[in-house]
């Protein structure tokens, strides 16, 4: 049962998953989250280079795990 795993566990199983989404996206994709829990979590994954955060050139941010490819811009998480 997904509610059982922990946060990040949740989280980076959606950006792998997604290989690259945006934020929004991600927290409206685990609404079992607030957003707020979304972005502290996507903070410390990123400071600890499990995560790298990006902004595009729409000024969203960018979420994919280290040593992705940039390829196609996938939006949205699916855990």
């Amino acid at each position: 049962m997904a509610q059982s795993q922990p946060v990040t566990d949740r989280i980076l199983r959606a950006v792998k998953q997604a290989h690259r989404c945006d934020l929004d996206s991600l927290a409206i994709d685990l609404p079992e989250l607030t957003w707020n829990q979304v972005f502290i979590e996507i903070d410390r994954l990123s400071r600890n280079g499990e995560l790298i955060v990006t902004c595009d050139n729409r000024g969203q941010y960018m979420i994919q795990l280290p040593g992705h490819k940039k390829g196609g811009i996938h939006r949205h998480a699916r855990p």
